[in-house]
């Protein structure tokens, strides 16, 4: 018998309604009852408890997009499709009195680039230097030095086929932009006076500068959609309008400007002088009708643009005015009541001799009157005149006048010339202010004076823009006292005057002449002169009031009289013509009154009403 190690072997029933119950398996191994997998259940339930925790953190996460994060979320958005672009207002245009156009704003394209984006495709910088005209090695380093900023400019203004070449090659990071340049049709005849702009079409010097505020526009701005490229597909919305800078029409008359800026530069080569400037004004309103400067620049191209070049010397530059301030000296001597027209003026030997210095005239003149000491240009008249009024009567005049003080144009970097305190003056100071050392001024300044003197004594603002109605301005000198010197003043255009070349056919000159040492170091040079001639025309009834200053002559001639005023007669000829002024010296005096050295023109019409009409209809040759 084989006996179990378990004890005994025994077989049992299941009881009853124990179906389910433990059944015995072949080997008499029981096995457990069939029940739900507790294991299932439990992979069941965590799978159900991580869905419903990813459930419920979508929810929140969506809910935090929607309502939390929104705002930012929109914002980022639109940082990527979306652009604020600023709207460029162009400049206003600038014209002459009669609306010839001097400075004008035409649009341009401009390159702007993002570095990160445009080194990604280094490859193509090249191309892009090319089409800009720049060095590739040069363009590479500039781009790559500045990989954290996100609008670099590598191309302003561009001409339109090369800005044609930079959008065919399509660089990713490379954009075009709009942009204003300003260009001036008349370049060099007025690039003084009208003076530049900068590279923003913002003003620099002269008008473009003085009315800047006027002239520049306030750029807008709007909202668009761009694609990935950066290009504009739609634009959503303005945000601030645009407002265009506003015109502005200028006093200059371009057909007395081209012809000052002619016979400026004709004499400067005939002279060969270092500078020059000539200034008209129109005596009934204060206008200035032209401003021309010698060496002078072309504001079209930036290359020209140096301070020494591009200054206004007829604004800024300070002149001793020499003999062309002596008819300011007889005028104060007549206002004073001390002097008459008909006063004698002792001259006799041809010097005076004030505290250690010997006032001198070329020649001994005698007993002269105030006519005649202006003629001649008597020193001597002139200082026993100053000595005789006293200092406080000679600056009181003088500084009426203007002398001393800026106009009322508004010229940017405008001098105020020089005239010191006359308590400060001694006779000596006194004696040489006489005659025109001692004290300094503009050639506007002077031109200014000459206005008011040819206005009968009113004196009206200096302005560089349109006037249409006359004004009043304030009273500067008697009216009589204006007259007579006016009327002095014309023996000086006559053959026995220093200024016979400043005669012009057809019209009476009253004027003067100055011939001015230039100071140096520690006196004054003896071989370089300053010749000036002031003047007006007609002198009946004075409409221009000129000034034309030659800055060292070196051909020979240094006179204001020989370089200076048959300058003043071309222009001043023309200009009347021009104006169409009526000529007021009878038929008879016509040729008498052409300067000596001057040949008649054959084609000389043979009367005055035929020379008018002929100025008028060549005006728009001289546009």
């Amino acid at each position: 018998m084989i006996r179990w190690p378990f004890g005994k072997r025994t077989a049992s029933k299941p009881a009853a309604g124990q179906r389910g119950g433990a059944r015995q398996s072949r080997s008499g191994l029981t096995r457990k009852p069939d029940t739900p997998n507790a294991s299932f259940g439990m992979r069941l339930a965590t799978v159900a408890v991580l869905v419903g925790i990813g459930a419920g953190l979508l929810i929140w996460k969506a809910s935090t997009l929607q309502f939390v994060e929104s705002e930012f979320l929109r914002g980022q958005g639109d940082e990527r499709f979306t652009r604020v672009a600023s709207i460029v207002a162009h400049r206003g245009s600038v014209s002459d009195r009669s609306g010839e156009p001097l400075a004008v704003s035409t649009p341009v394209d401009s390159v702007w680039v993002n570095p990160k984006e445009l080194t990604l495709a280094n490859e193509q910088i090249p191309n892009l230097a090319r089409a800009i005209n720049r060095e590739p090695d040069e363009l590479a380093r500039f781009v790559t030095t500045k990989l954290e900023r996100k609008f670099l400019y590598v191309a302003r203004h561009l001409q339109p086929a090369d800005a044609a070449k930079v959008r065919a090659l399509d660089i990713p990071g490379v954009h075009l932009t709009r942009e204003y340049r300003r260009y001036y049709p008349a370049a060099e005849v007025t690039g003084h006076v009208i003076g530049f702009t900068d590279v923003d079409d913002a003003g620099q010097e002269g008008l473009e500068l003085a009315f800047d505020h006027w002239l520049a526009g306030d750029n807008g701005a709007k909202r668009v959609i761009q694609d990935n490229l950066g290009r504009t597909v739609q634009t959503v919305e303005s945000i601030k309008p645009m407002r265009a800078g506003r015109n502005m029409q200028l006093s200059i008359d371009m057909r007395i400007q081209y012809l000052a800026y002619r016979e400026l530069k004709a004499a400067m080569q005939l002279h060969r002088a270092r500078a020059g400037s000539v200034v008209v004004i129109d005596v009934t309103t204060g206008e200035v009708l032209a401003m021309v400067n010698q060496p002078t620049f072309n504001p079209n191209d930036r290359a020209q643009l140096k301070p020494a070049g591009y200054k206004n010397r007829a604004v800024t530059d300070l002149v001793e005015p020499g003999s062309t301030i002596k008819p300011f000296v007889v005028a104060a001597a007549l206002a004073s009541g001390k002097f008459r027209t008909d006063s004698i003026i002792d001259t006799n030997p041809g010097m005076v001799k004030v505290g250690i210095k010997m006032v001198e005239d070329k020649h001994n003149l005698g007993a002269i009157d105030l006519a005649t000491a202006l003629a001649k240009s008597s020193n001597v008249a002139m200082t026993r005149i100053a000595l005789t009024l006293g200092p406080e009567t000679l600056h009181d005049t003088l500084s009426k006048v203007g002398f001393g003080r800026v106009t009322t144009s508004g010229y940017p970097g405008e001098s105020a010339g020089l005239l010191t305190q006359y308590s400060h003056w001694r006779p000596i100071t006194t004696a040489t202010v006489s005659y025109g050392y001692g004290l300094s001024a503009t050639p506007l300044q002077l031109a200014h004076a000459y206005a008011t003197l040819g206005a009968y004594g009113m004196q009206r603002p200096v302005s560089f823009t349109r006037i249409d109605h006359a004004v009043k301005g304030e009273r500067a000198l008697p009216e009589q006292v204006s007259r007579d010197v006016i009327r002095m003043l014309q023996s000086v255009v006559s053959d026995v005057g220093t200024g016979k070349r400043a005669a012009i056919p057809g019209y009476s000159v009253a004027g003067k002449t100055g011939t001015a040492w230039k100071a140096s170091a520690g006196g004054y040079s003896t071989n370089r002169y300053l010749a000036v001639f002031a003047g007006l025309a007609p002198a009946s009834n004075p409409r221009l009031a000129t000034v034309v200053v030659i800055d060292e002559p070196s051909a020979g001639l240094y006179h204001g009289g020989d370089v200076a005023a048959p300058t003043f007669s071309s222009v001043v000829g023309g200009a009347l013509r021009l104006l169409a002024v009526a000529p007021d010296t009878p038929v008879d005096q016509f040729f008498d009154a052409l300067p000596e050295t001057e040949s008649m023109p054959a084609d000389l019409p043979q009367n005055i009403a035929t020379a008018a009409a002929a100025s008028r209809t060549a005006n728009g040759a001289l546009r």
